[in-house]
């Protein structure tokens, strides 16, 4: 402890110039390696960036003899964490193991050594980042985690230092690579669901158990993380109204294209009034707006500020590599503080915290339903929702001559809420509405 804070100290008053920064690693897996790689093949500039060399001085690992792609002595491999976080030699921990605990616990304890900590851990940094800010500032560290959102795409440094002068007032994005490659694959080579999470599956894209990011819980812990940069507010990652794209059918993103739209699977956070809507949907957007065109793994984020006006950062969303940058760069970034005595403000929630936080409130909605084909049906199904203030803004029927038809409406605004009730009252003329197969929310621009 001694002999670190005493680094810090020369390093702040700048007595020392090519001092050595020791780097502990929790975690080996790809982005731990990326990260170790990074190092080993962009030294010469990192050092010459920041004047200071830098040296990972501990890796834990759960097995020393595993076959590794990092390069790296194995010698400074260790199972035990206490050789980092208990590391006088060690200035700034970097967790990158992955899930809640013990990454948690041990990020904390890190913090409580006085060491710097960086992570990816996006489920960390969505479930307790206040208690993490909180700790960072009653020890006088930082805590960094560009890495956690957007993969190599600076997202959080964006938010909190770059547009720090303004009021930050929507963000929409697509921040789930696994999910826009399987929506690409079904739009782009007419796949099934199945047939392009096998395909993402095969490619590395997609986990085994696909289930976070298929059912949008990967992308609610990267929007609450976002929302707390953005607008100051701690939302539990589990309280974000969350889709999706397991109900989205080949056919459903055919009938899309036929209308001009994409089908994308969108995270949100909008400042509506005083009111913070939020939620993560799969929604269709025309053809012309700028998230239409990310493809494949690639993700996208639009953040409307003041005085900026609309913005668009984009890149790939994940990766050994990509994430690997994101982390190097927010070592760098508390290298730079270190040695100039200051705070950039990436571990400080940048905003307003007085939105009151109303989940899905009001929006635009895609909606088919299948319906008997005979006069007077479509009569039934806008008396119906027009009862419950539901306005439509243009209806089609997909196909003509068969006893079942889909028809398809685009609403005007509308709160969900009433949306819901309409929808309800219609599944009781079973004799004429025979399912409500589908509501997408629309994304304009």
């Amino acid at each position: 402890m001694l002999k670190c804070t005493k680094l810090v100290t020369k390093l702040r008053e700048g007595k020392i110039g090519l001092a050595i920064i020791k780097v502990g690693l929790l975690g080996l897996g790809n982005v731990g390696s990326g990260v170790v790689n990074i190092f080993h093949e962009n030294m010469d500039k990192i050092r010459e960036y920041i004047g200071t060399e830098i040296q990972v001085e501990k890796v834990l690992v759960r097995d020393i003899n595993k076959p590794r792609q990092a390069k790296l002595d194995q010698r400074i491999l260790t199972t035990d964490p206490r050789d980092i976080l208990d590391n006088p030699d060690i200035d700034i921990v970097v967790e990158l193991m992955g899930g809640i605990e013990p990454a948690f616990t041990y990020i904390k304890q890190a913090m409580g050594n006085r060491k710097h900590v960086v992570t990816a851990n996006k489920a960390v940094m969505a479930t307790y980042c206040k208690e993490l800010f909180e700790t960072a500032k009653a020890n006088d560290v930082e805590i960094r985690f560009e890495g956690s959102v957007g993969g190599g795409i600076p997202l959080i440094d964006t938010i909190t230092n770059k547009l720090a002068g303004n009021r930050i007032d929507g963000l929409v994005g697509i921040i789930n690579g696994t999910t826009n490659y399987i929506l690409t694959r079904m739009s782009r080579d007419g796949m099934s669901f199945d047939e392009a999470l096998k395909k993402a599956q095969e490619k590395g894209y997609a986990e085994a158990d696909p289930s976070s990011d298929i059912e949008g819980q990967d992308a609610a812990y990267k929007l609450a993380i976002l929302a707390a940069t953005a607008f100051g507010l701690y939302i539990n990652p589990n309280d974000i109204p969350c889709e999706g794209i397991t109900k989205i059918t080949e056919a459903e993103i055919r009938y899309a294209a036929e209308l001009g739209y994409a089908v994308k699977l969108l995270a949100t956070a909008k400042n509506k009034g005083g009111d913070l809507e939020i939620h993560v949907h799969p929604a269709i957007i025309p053809d012309s707006h700028p998230l239409a065109g990310v493809n494949n793994e690639f993700n996208a984020l639009l953040i409307e500020g003041n005085a900026v006006g609309e913005l668009m950062l984009y890149g790939k969303g994940a990766g050994s590599l990509p994430t690997g940058s994101a982390v190097v760069g927010d070592i760098l970034d508390i290298i730079r503080m270190m040695r100039q005595s200051a705070k950039t403000g990436s571990s400080l929630a940048a905003g307003r915290n007085n939105l009151n936080v109303v989940g899905e409130d009001t929006g635009s909605y895609y909606i088919r339903i299948t319906v008997v084909d005979k006069p007077g049906v479509l009569g039934v199904i806008t008396t119906t929702l027009g009862k419950h203030g539901i306005s439509i803004a243009s209806v089609s029927q997909r196909s003509l001559g068969e006893r079942l038809v889909p028809v398809i409406f685009i609403t005007h605004e509308v709160e969900r809420e009433k949306l819901d009730k309409g929808l309800a009252e219609l599944r009781n003329y079973s004799d004429v509405v025979k399912e409500v197969a589908c509501i997408l929310r629309v994304e304009s621009y």
